[in-house]
C-alpha cells in the first residue's frame, strides 16, 4: 500500500484554499517582511574568515544577501556565496542564529550560517558590487570590519551571547 502524499493531503483546495491565499496576500501587503542570509565562512586550517567589501556601503562584512521568492535560505546562501566570493558549499551549513536587522527596516531579518566545509573555485575579482574580498585571520581582522560582523564573530568564536539584533 502506498503512503499518501502528505503535502497533498494537507493542501487546501476550493474555497478554503482560495481564502487562505487571500489571507496570505493581505499579510504580504499589510505586513511584508524581508529575509536575508549571511555566511560566516571559517577556514579551520588558517583560522581565518572570509569577508567582503561592497562598492556601495562602507566596511568589511560577511557575505550574503536577500532570500528571493521561492528560494530556501540555504539556496540563497549558496547563491550569494557563489556570486560574492566564488565559494561553493561542500556540506550543509549550520544555522547559528536569527537576527532582527532594525537598521535596514522594521521588517528585515537575517539568518547567520556557519560554513566550515566549502571550496573557493577562484579568487573573487572586483566587480560592480564587490570591491574586495579576502580571508582574514581571526586575530587580525581589517580595521574597517563592521560592528555587526565583529558581534557575529564574537558570538560564534568567543562565546558571546547571541544578540536578537543584527
Amino acid at each position: 500500500m502506498t503512503q499518501p502524499d502528505l503535502e497533498q493531503v494537507f493542501r487546501q483546495a476550493g474555497w478554503p484554499g482560495f481564502r487562505a491565499r487571500l489571507f496570505h496576500l493581505y499579510f504580504v501587503l499589510r505586513r511584508p517582511m524581508t529575509l536575508g542570509v549571511r555566511g560566516l565562512i571559517h577556514d579551520r586550517t588558517s583560522d581565518s574568515v572570509f569577508l567582503i567589501r561592497h562598492t556601495y556601503v562602507p566596511g568589511w562584512q560577511l557575505p550574503g544577501g536577500g532570500v528571493e521568492l521561492g528560494e530556501t535560505m540555504i539556496e540563497a546562501l549558496a547563491r550569494e556565496l557563489s556570486e560574492e566570493g566564488n565559494i561553493a558549499l561542500t556540506a550543509p551549513p549550520v544555522l547559528k542564529s536569527m537576527h532582527f536587522n532594525r537598521r535596514a527596516s522594521r521588517r528585515d531579518h537575517v539568518g547567520l550560517y556557519l560554513v566550515e566545509q566549502f571550496n573557493q573555485t577562484a579568487p573573487k575579482l572586483p566587480d560592480r558590487e564587490i570591491a574586495a574580498t579576502g580571508f582574514f585571520p581571526l586575530d587580525r581582522l581589517p580595521e574597517a570590519t563592521t560592528p555587526a560582523t565583529l558581534r557575529r564573530i564574537a558570538e560564534i568564536f568567543d562565546g558571546a551571547a547571541a544578540s536578537p539584533y543584527w
